[in-house]
């Protein structure tokens, strides 16, 4: 399924559905980020995705970080809270959404790296890297805020 991600775009399609999810900033013993080049748009991303009934936010973002790149993380902050109307996600199955993403940070705990079928590439990235990835905007953002080691989480 193909995704498409607007930012302050008058051309965007009107939204039809809110979704909650979580995403996380994890971080290696290097202070190395984790990041996955999503299938569906080609781009860097964090791992993070949907939360289901059953999840807490925290856990969102460990189920998540687990199904997308096998690895088993503990949650250790919060980055902040992205609720910015003007992103708009439409996928190629109908679906136009807005989406409350809370972005934790987290650390290894388990597992082993491995891709799934939502990437392409999962890399430890070193921080002056991540200019060169090619990134949606609001990926960007939460990476900016983790960079900055804010005495409070960004809320927006």
């Amino acid at each position: 399924m193909a995704r498409t991600e607007y930012y302050d775009d008058p051309n965007a399609p009107e939204p039809n559905s809110m979704v909650v999810a979580a995403s996380a900033v994890v971080t290696d013993s290097k202070g190395r980020i984790l990041l996955q080049r999503r299938r569906d748009n080609d781009l860097w991303a964090l791992p993070g995705g949907a939360m289901d009934m059953e999840d807490s936010l925290p856990g969102a973002a460990v189920r998540e970080v687990e199904e997308e790149t096998g690895l088993k993380v503990e949650i250790t902050g919060l980055v902040g809270t992205y609720t910015d109307p003007r992103h708009i996600i439409a996928y190629s199955d109908g679906e136009v959404r807005r989406q409350f993403n809370v972005c934790f940070t987290a650390h290894v705990t388990g597992g082993m790296l491995t891709i799934s079928d939502e990437s392409t590439e999962l890399r430890f990235v070193p921080p002056g890297e991540l200019d060169s990835l090619p990134m949606h905007h609001t990926q960007r953002l939460r990476l900016q805020h983790f960079l900055e080691h804010r005495p409070s989480p960004y809320l927006g």
